[in-house]
């Protein structure tokens, strides 16, 4: 008998020894974890990774070896070979969406610890957009808790971060800026032109972003990474497939989308299209008695048999005139001749229906709607880029890139009013070049980065007006100016990072940018410009310098100075608009660039691994603020346009402002299985002026999220509440641009709303989402906003993978 003990025992120890492969797979998705680093317990050697498809191979070891898995993105796991083998040679891991180890680009755009980074960076991953489970990027952004969304129609989403707003934040898509010439002070859509359906992840980076963006990135940046096509790690072709329908009950909508990756070992292609359909968005029936009847859209205008007539609206509460459809399709070709190189071709189309203006279509004026139509064209960004990336060490780089782009956007504006048949049309078109060289070198405990951009836009503006009888066109006033407008510009920067030692990182870059601009305004028929011709060139140097103290690996401390730059773009200074009702903007070509000057301090610390606490505090000077403010055309405050007698507005340099804030983030893991988070962000600011301080335009009122997921085998649940405090009318700037107009005369009242999320995975091809949002169906508007939020709204994804 003890023969055969020995005999079973030496059996045993061969087979463990010969090759074994296991496959590492997510809780939740079970979708298998690439790059999964394995390590015997006790020994810093790394035997060997997980491959694309989640699969490692391993040998030589005996079945009771411990054996320990990590992924930044993941929570470490210790197990034996044996428990691994009863569990048919799969480990599943558990995503951690707080760990400080986890790789963010943003900060340097090349990858690196977000510990290592003195900046607050919130991520969201592929994952955790998934599970959101919205029908538009900007739904996704105003879901973090962390970033106030704007909306004037059904059809947008304006970011606010840190009380900047617009072309005051970054958005950068696949390593390419979006913002553009014309992206203006005030509210802009933009953003939904990016179909989350394809995102890799999402970046929020808080605070100036100039040394490594540039121009632009006053309050923050928003990167966003789509997926890229995967290739083979054999010679078979490598095909994964996806596919998603989705019901929202609130606007009585639905999207779908569809994509297919297929690679070899050395070329992949990814492909994906979305569609969505967006009905009448319904606002929340439950009013506070305080509100009265806010929101309410009792009537709607139609043209019947050749006459714009008013209809009384059979339930007050859909917001007729607010629907629309959205298509959005990307291609990506990735060709890698061997590790170190990699050839990637980006393809990205966006384009809609009319999206309308929902605000302006409920104003009224002696009781007679103002517009019978009022709405955005079809909204289209075409995007084509090459990148060349390097990661072979070099003599001046370990990793290099190399991004070309191209860019094509369309923008129109049609409006109508009641009862007339001139039909005004201001169309926008921008053709858009990018360049970008980055490269990073590390020496030691030195790390620098490095490189240089470039940027052209393009800027064609023109008008009519249509009678929508006859059809005749007859020419009118341009948005822009008529002779054509463009901006150049060419930057050169350089950061470093300095490990000064376990506990001491010290981070610190430099950036020169020249930004020109020139805008002709030919046509002087409808508007007797004071100038023909307009001619800017700005250069400005930024810098950062910040400091990382990590006492001990739970807990890390943050400073961090920083100086933003923004040069006037095209609708600064060329703009002709009516931007509120009665308000004229009109060209101001004597703008300077406007500067911040930021410090913070954050501090954060993890208690026995279940409670993390994290807290910045900022405070910014923003000078030469472009801001807004009442003006004078030929010295006259007020002017007839299009037939209304009109304030003059303009955008102009206030001398000085300044805001200052604080953002809080709390998680509590109160098992494996259990988490309990909230965020709260507070800012205020003004405008400094020879007399009293004015509230500066964009500052939300104190806003955040709070709940508890629940994360069991394939089961996932999320319930959360969204809040926001008051915005006193007090508070609203008197710019305009607050939308006072569309609030109520004590200002924009407080909301919250409770929400659940459940989602199951049946296996690895299928799974299924329900939410329902705004449970009690509370009637609420965000600051301002001018269409009201949704009401209950129940939305059902049923989602395969192939």
């Amino acid at each position: 008998m003890k023969k055969i003990g020995l005999l079973m025992f030496y059996l045993s120890t061969i087979f463990m020894s010969q090759a074994q492969s296991i496959t590492i797979i997510d809780q939740n998705s079970l979708q298998p974890i690439e790059n999964v680093e394995v390590y015997k317990l006790n020994d810093n050697t790394m035997i060997t990774k997980s491959n694309q498809s989640g699969v490692i191979t391993l040998s030589g070891l005996v079945g009771n070896q411990t054996l320990v898995f990590l992924n930044p993105m993941y929570s470490s796991i210790s197990i034996t070979l044996d428990q691994i083998k009863s569990q048919e040679n799969t480990v599943v891991m558990t995503e951690n969406i707080n760990s400080i180890n986890e790789i963010v680009v943003s900060a340097s755009k090349f990858e690196e610890k977000r510990k290592d980074v003195a900046q607050k960076i919130q991520v969201l991953r592929a994952s955790e957009i998934q599970t959101m489970n919205q029908s538009s990027t900007a739904d996704v952004i105003s879901n973090t808790g962390n970033v106030f969304v704007q909306k004037s129609q059904l059809g947008g989403g304006s970011p606010i971060i840190r009380g900047f707003e617009t072309n005051k934040v970054l958005l950068v898509v696949d390593g390419i800026r979006m913002n553009t010439a014309i992206y203006r002070s005030g509210h802009v859509q933009n953003i939904i032109t990016l179909d989350n359906a394809l995102m890799e992840r999402v970046e929020i980076i808080f605070g100036p972003g100039s040394v490594v963006y540039g121009s632009d990135a006053l309050g923050g940046v928003m990167s966003f990474t789509t997926k890229n096509p995967l290739l083979s790690s054999d010679d078979k072709i490598k095909v994964k497939a996806g596919a998603f329908t989705r019901y929202m009950s609130a606007n009585n909508g639905y999207a779908a989308n569809a994509n297919i990756s297929v690679g070899g070992k050395k070329f992949g292609s990814l492909t994906s299209f979305t569609y969505s359909n967006y009905g009448d968005l319904r606002q929340g029936a439950n009013r506070e008695p305080s509100v009265g009847n806010f929101g309410a859209r009792p009537w709607y205008v139609k043209r019947i048999d050749g006459k714009d007539s008013v209809f009384v609206n059979a339930d007050t509460n859909i917001q007729v005139g607010s629907g629309y459809t959205q298509i959005d399709v990307l291609q990506k070709f990735l060709y890698q001749p061997k590790s170190s190189i990699k050839h990637l071709v980006n393809v990205q189309y966006s384009t809609s229906s009319d999206i309308p203006r929902y605000d302006r279509l409920t104003l009224a004026s002696g009781g007679i709607p103002k517009f019978a139509e009022w709405y955005y064209g079809p909204q289209k960004r075409l995007l084509t880029s090459y990148t060349l990336q390097l990661t072979e060490r070099k003599r001046i780089y370990d990793n290099a890139r190399f991004i070309l782009g191209y860019q094509q956007i369309e923008e129109s504006r049609i409006d109508r009013r009641f009862n007339t048949v001139a039909q005004s049309n201001q169309i926008e078109k921008l053709d858009i070049l990018n360049l970008n060289v980055d490269m990073a070198k590390k020496k030691g405990k030195h790390e620098f980065r490095y490189g240089l951009e470039g940027w052209y836009n393009k800027v064609n503006s023109s008008a009519f007006t249509r009678d929508i009888n006859t059809g005749v066109q007859t020419p009118s006033i341009t948005r822009y100016a008529s002779g054509g407008s463009n901006m150049t510009s060419l930057a050169v920067y350089a950061t470093h990072t300095w490990e000064i030692s376990d506990k001491v990182i010290l981070n610190d870059g430099l950036r020169f940018s020249n930004v020109g601009l020139n805008a002709k305004f030919t046509d002087t028929t409808f508007f007797n410009f004071p100038f023909k011709e307009a001619n800017q060139n700005n250069s400005a140097l930024t810098g950062n310098l910040s400091l990382i103290y990590m006492p001990t690996e739970e807990s890390r401390v943050t400073a961090l100075i920083s100086t933003g730059f923004r040069a006037p773009n095209v609708d600064d200074l060329s703009k002709v608009f009516e931007s509120t009702p009665g308000n004229i903007t009109v060209p101001n070509d004597l703008l300077k660039p406007e500067y911040t000057y930021n410090g913070e301090v954050g501090i954060s610390n993890v208690f026995g691994d279940v409670l993390t606490l994290q807290a910045t505090g900022y405070y910014t000077l923003y000078r030469n603020a472009l801001t807004t403010q009442d003006f004078k055309f030929e010295g006259q405050d007020s002017i007839m346009f299009n037939g209304t007698l009109s304030n003059v507005v303009a955008t102009t340099n206030s001398n000085k402002a300044y805001l200052y804030g604080l953002e809080l983030n709390m998680n509590v893991k109160a098992n494996k299985n259990i988490s309990v988070y909230a965020t709260y962000n507070y800012t205020y600011a003004r405008i400094v002026t020879d007399s009293i301080a004015i509230p500066l335009d964009h500052i939300p009122p104190s806003f955040g999220k709070f709940g508890f997921q629940i994360n069991q085998g394939k089961f996932r649940s999320d319930v959360f509440v969204n809040y926001s405090a008051m915005k006193k009318i007090a508070e609203y700037s008197p710019s305009g641009e607050d939308n006072e107009a569309y609030a109520l005369p004590e200002g924009m009242p407080s909301w919250y709303t409770v929400n659940i999320r459940l989602g199951y995975q049946f296996n690895k091809f299928l799974g299924l989402q329900i939410a329902c949002e705004n449970i009690l169906d509370r009637n609420y508007r965000q600051f301002a906003s001018n269409i009201s939020a949704p009401g209950r709204n129940f939305i059902i994804t049923l989602r395969g993978n192939f």
